[in-house]
């Protein structure tokens, strides 16, 4: 007896189709477009076969409603429905249990998300227990087909037992396998043996049964004809382009042939074999659909995976400025286009590189809020400090102590570059207030300028040095260029102060032509070194005790401005400071004293 029965040695439909790539981007959608499209879902006529669009967008919703929760810093629990068939059938029985969960599903929470939740939840649990209805009665019906197609197996059986005469049985035989055709699927598990069963029966009431050659000739030429039909649609289905479509059908077409009984003896072995080369056709194509989805789902994981390694790498190296957190993140963002248009990885792999790249990006993305909440507290503290500079300005705008006034507000002005940023909107509006606290003191000071203090003579007098610096002819002796550079030095410390808008740009002019002409003495040009370590100490000592008096009559401007307790507090932080250096250069002095007292006895 000839088995007319493939069995193809590649992956099944089923596990095609969970490959297959999503038709709907469920992540992209929001809380509500996940809800609607759910509820349409389980209102559809094909409900029931739409489990596992259900179960995505499930899914989808429980990972969009714990981040949205998470970013809203929202405390409740997330906890998505879930449970097998079994487990939906005894919370349909226990009876006491649903009516305190409907109860507790009554109670309206103030929490948007929990609203939202259960609703959704709602929803998925009513389509879950008709669908756990549904699979109970669809394997209801089939252990009713497979009694009922033992019980065709049983009549056909007896009809072959019988021997009777053709005009009798052959009818009979036709009236069964109508039947047998005619019932529905049976459980998986039962198939193989069953429709074996049936088929060794079939091909015995052809060889046992002595019918009429005519009529057996007649059956035997119409399963030919139909069976001709299955290799005609097999030969064309290697030509379809989608190979996953053409598997499926094949098996169908193979089903379809188990139904018909036997041909000729002769067209048997030519029949099947034609039938057998195109089924061969397609599953060597599917087969290497599939080698090819392997290699393509390798290449996949591997860009995936670098692309995970370099977001891992932005995300743990060290970041300290606003500008260096935007250009990450729009390195983070480019990476997160790349991988948008790889394609899936294996089924196996797919879900795990995945929750990788996801982690990286969550851990650059919280180090970044935490950064910028950090950001924003040091900008409001600066905001404060300097707003009390700006009342300290403000007080002192009106003096006429000049000189004393000039200094501490040149103070002022260095404490507030020393200050970081504060809020951009506040930032040029601040700055305003406090220049103009500023220039009101300055311009005034000008206009009452006397003979010895000339600020324009001051002007002129700086403007001719930096003429002469940059009219000076190097020596070719370096002493001799090093005496002219601190000379150039010392006149210009020797001149007064000058216009105050006019500061800055004099300052830089100096600057530039000193380093211009004497590029190799710049130390020289800001004073001559001291002579000995202990001279060295001492200017550093007199340097400090100068800073702590300025320090604290700082702390006296402040102390009349509200908003000054930040600047009080950096400026005793810096007269601690000063202090603790000064003991300690005394202690140095102290110690060179002593030693030069036992290097003279």
């Amino acid at each position: 007896m000839m088995s007319e029965e493939i069995i193809p040695d590649v992956p099944v439909a089923s596990d095609v189709l969970e490959n297959e790539e999503p038709a709907v981007n469920y992540s992209a959608m929001s809380l509500a477009e996940l809800a609607d499209m759910f509820q349409k879902l389980a209102i559809s006529e094909d409900r029931m076969k739409r489990s596992k669009e259900a179960e995505a967008i499930k899914s989808a919703f429980y990972k969009r409603l714990l981040r949205e929760k998470s970013e809203a810093g929202s405390t409740s629990d997330v906890q998505e429905p879930g449970g097998t068939e079994e487990e939906v059938a005894v919370e349909q029985e226990d009876t006491q249990a649903a009516e305190v969960h409907a109860a507790a599903e009554d109670t309206v929470s103030e929490n948007p998300f929990d609203e939202i939740e259960r609703g959704f939840k709602a929803l998925y649990n009513a389509y879950r227990k008709e669908k756990a209805e549904y699979n109970r009665q669809q394997e209801k019906e089939r252990e009713h087909n497979l009694e009922l197609k033992e019980a065709v197996i049983a009549d056909l059986k007896a009809l072959v037992e019988k021997q009777e005469d053709v005009n009798a049985t052959f009818p009979a035989f036709r009236e069964i396998q109508n039947r047998w055709r005619a019932i529905g699927p049976v459980p998986v598990q039962s198939f193989r043996n069953l429709n074996d069963t049936y088929q060794l029966y079939v091909e015995q009431f052809y060889d046992m049964v002595k019918i009429n050659r005519e009529l057996r000739d007649l059956d035997f030429k119409k399963n030919l004809e139909a069976k001709e039909k299955f290799c005609e649609a097999a030969e064309g289905l290697a030509e379809k382009e989608n190979v996953v479509e053409a598997f499926k059908e094949l098996q169908k077409l193979h089903e379809q042939w188990k139904e018909y009984g036997p041909v000729a003896k002769q067209f048997r072995e030519d029949i099947w074999n034609r039938f057998k080369a195109a089924t061969s056709v397609i599953n060597k194509k599917y087969q290497a659909y599939f080698e090819g989805q392997k290699e393509q789902y390798a290449e996949n994981l591997a860009a995936k995976t670098r692309l995970c390694e370099q977001v891992e790498a932005i995300a743990g190296k060290e970041i300290k400025t606003s500008g260096e957190w935007n250009d990450s993140t729009k390195e983070i963002e480019e990476i997160q286009k790349q991988w948008k248009g790889i394609g899936y990885a294996s089924k196996k792999e797919n879900q795990k590189i995945y929750e990788r790249f996801r982690a990286a990006c969550d851990k650059f993305f919280e180090r970044k809020r935490e950064f910028y909440a950090a950001y924003k507290d040091e900008m409001n503290d600066n905001l404060q400090k300097k707003i009390a500079l700006c009342e300290a300005a403000e007080a002192l705008k009106s003096s006429t102590a000049w000189k004393k006034t000039t200094d501490q507000l040149i103070n002022l002005q260095k404490q507030w570059k020393e200050i970081g940023a504060v809020p951009r909107k506040k930032s040029e509006a601040l700055w305003k207030r406090f220049r103009a606290a500023c220039d009101e003191f300055f311009n005034e000071r000008d206009k009452q300028a006397k003979p010895e203090n000339d600020f324009y003579g001051n002007l002129k007098a700086k403007k001719h040095l930096i003429e002469e610096i940059n009219a000076y002819v190097l020596s070719d002796d370096d002493d001799v260029n090093a005496d002219a550079a601190q000379d150039f030095a010392d006149r210009w410390q020797a001149i007064g102060f000058v216009p105050f808008k006019e500061k800055d740009k004099i300052a830089a002019a100096y600057r530039d032509a000193m380093n211009s002409k004497f590029p190799d003495m710049s130390r020289r040009s800001r004073g001559r070194a001291p002579k000995s370590e202990k001279e060295r100490l001492m200017q550093k000592y007199l340097k400090k005790e100068q800073d702590i008096v300025t320090y604290e009559n700082n702390i006296g401007f402040f102390a009349a401005s509200k908003n000054s307790e930040p600047l009080i507090r950096q400026m005793q932080e810096r007269i601690d400071k000063a202090k603790a250096e000064l003991k300690e250069l005394e202690l140095q002095i102290r110690a060179l004293d002593s030693a030069e007292d036992s290097s003279e006895e």
